[in-house]
């Protein structure tokens, strides 16, 4: 995807005594568009929804947030379906290693778009004139005290008719629909070559960081947030996509 080699991801290959807490590192930066395509259900589908989407939404004169941005797989997507006049793109993660890598996967849309990347935490990040902001798998990992003024404040910075796409891991209050999906999606895991023992050892290590929330708490919170409706575009077992309107 990059100049920057992309490996195969076996972060998780080898045991460990001790697994760590996950984070955005140099070592799962290196790995991570694999990593990401063999573990999340349906994302690249949802990339290439997501220009669809932005062929749509995006307004001209506005600017476009990719709220936890990574690799920057969201802008691309999104860039390279745009001919929207005056559009400027920004990308937002508070990974340098992420960052490092995301740039040179820009250069595709470098020519064609204003682009901005900030190396910060996004509930620092001031949100202004969005047609659109995405948040893709991103706010699962803030602390759930922050996640309804991140929502604000992104709901305050859309430009009139603009939208939010919130994609994230989700949970069920039904037990045996939670079992059944997490067990569906660990077998999407396994078909796509990860062991047994590199699935429960990315659990371990997700776990307190990675917080998924059911369906209705995520609209529960969008509406409290300020948006006018919301609906959902696109579920693959416990993984969903949300657009939120303004």
């Amino acid at each position: 995807m990059s100049d920057l080699p992309t490996k195969q991801d076996q972060v998780y290959a080898d045991p460990r005594a001790q697994i760590d807490a996950f984070a955005f590192d140099a070592r799962v930066a290196a790995v991570f568009d694999d990593m990401i395509r063999r573990s999340v259900p349906g994302y690249g589908m949802t990339l290439s929804l997501l220009g669809i989407i932005a062929q749509h939404y995006a307004k001209p004169h506005t600017r476009i947030y990719d709220l936890g941005c990574s690799l920057g797989a969201g802008t691309l997507a999104m860039g390279a379906k745009l001919d929207t006049p005056d559009v400027t793109f920004v990308g937002v993660d508070n990974s340098t290693a992420m960052l490092d890598r995301c740039r040179p996967n820009l250069a595709p849309i470098a020519d064609r778009h204003s682009l901005e990347l900030l190396c910060q935490k996004i509930q620092d990040t001031p949100i202004e004139n969005a047609s659109i902001v995405v948040l893709n798998f991103t706010l699962q990992f803030i602390p759930q005290a922050e996640r309804l003024a991140l929502l604000q404040r992104i709901h305050a910075g859309l430009a009139p008719g603009g939208i939010l796409v919130l994609s994230e891991k989700i949970q069920f209050d039904d037990p045996h629909i939670q079992t059944d999906l997490t067990t569906l999606h660990h077998d999407f895991k396994r078909a796509n070559g990860y062991s047994d023992l590199e699935i429960a050892q990315k659990r371990s290590s997700l776990e307190n960081v990675l917080i998924p929330e059911t369906i209705p708490a995520h609209e529960a919170r969008l509406k409290e947030a300020g948006f006018a409706r919301d609906e959902i575009w696109l579920q693959i077992f416990n993984f969903a996509s949300f657009l939120a309107f303004k």
